[in-house]
């Protein structure tokens, strides 16, 4: 079922905007458009609505077409909208007369960023503060970032601290706000607070690092060297498994905590891709990626595994 929102315009024959969520995610994300239609409502769509928030900040952050100046103050205004709910129509017209990158697919999610605000306002009171507040604080991290690089807009990396930190900002920062909003729909799961807290910017930076290995090559072609030039790329790859395989132990702690399979099954089919990426960038080499059909045989064995209602395990289901 495709989440479809309608909002009336001003036309005197009362035409209506549609704002498809489903069709906005599959234009612009990976695994979320597979993995954001598996939650319940109602966090399908706040997952949903963030993720589309997160997109934005960090369009704006690789915003090839723009210098880093235009970068930072495109971030800052737009932590102003996100604070005030004031403002996106200037920020769209803005991208629309001065495109910042070239895809298609986040060109139009920035033409629909007032009717995403206003989806926004229909989250329950409690999620729309979870939202905003991390919105906030991802794109005040991005800006951030972008102070980092040099006039033209390029950064580059040095330490295992930068990429750390790097990391937090764009995906440790999701893993908080996807734990905050699980307890939230999910009280059950406050008995496993303390494991999920102590996991869940690991989750988080794991998948981050599996998409900076699998596009070092295209992010360095638009100057973002993202590898550590003082880290070797095996460090790299152990950060990541470390990191995944606290992942797993953050999925279980839902499972244990009796999250809905919904919850599990979002979790659990991005780390499953995440491990199997790793495994094939390792075997095959940098760009290499999952092909679809491997993606969906995956999806299958895990769906068995939530049938059968034991632990998961989504370094072996990767297998």
């Amino acid at each position: 079922m495709k989440l479809r929102f309608r909002y009336p315009t001003s036309s005197p024959q009362g035409a209506l905007i549609v704002f498809d969520l489903d069709d906005l995610l599959q234009k612009t994300s990976r695994t979320f458009a597979l993995a954001i239609p598996l939650l319940p409502e109602p966090a399908r769509n706040e997952v949903g609505v963030a993720y589309l928030l997160f997109r934005i900040a960090d369009t704006f952050e690789d915003a090839t077409k723009w210098p880093r100046s235009q970068r930072m103050d495109v971030l800052e205004r737009y932590v102003e909208v996100i604070e005030s709910k004031r403002g996106a129509e200037k920020i769209s017209e803005l991208c629309a007369k001065s495109p910042p990158i070239d895809h298609d697919g986040y060109l139009e999610l920035l033409t629909k960023l007032p009717e995403l605000f206003a989806e926004l306002e229909k989250l329950s009171p409690t999620a729309r503060e979870i939202v905003t507040r991390h919105a906030i604080r991802t794109t005040e991290g991005m800006s951030r970032v972008v102070a980092r690089a040099d006039e033209a807009g390029n950064l580059r990396l040095e330490t295992k601290q930068d990429l750390k930190d790097y990391c937090y900002v764009v995906a440790g920062i999701v893993g908080e706000l996807l734990t905050e909003l699980f307890v939230a729909g999910t009280p059950s799961l406050s008995s496993q607070q303390q494991a999920l807290n102590a996991r869940m910017v690991a989750f988080g930076e794991g998948l981050q690092l599996v998409n900076i290995l699998k596009d070092a090559a295209s992010d360095a072609t638009e100057g973002r060297v993202y590898l550590p030039s003082k880290l070797t790329l095996a460090d790299v790859f152990a950060m990541a498994r470390e990191d995944l395989q606290l992942g797993d132990e953050y999925v279980r702690a839902l499972q244990t905590g009796g999250a809905p399979r919904g919850y599990l099954a979002f979790c659990g089919i991005a780390l499953v891709l995440a491990w199997r990426a790793l495994a094939v960038l390792e075997e095959q080499g940098a760009g290499k990626k999952v092909g679809r059909p491997d993606v969906m045989a995956l999806f299958e064995k895990l769906q068995h595994a939530l049938d059968a209602g034991t632990p998961l395990d989504c370094r072996a289901l990767a297998s």
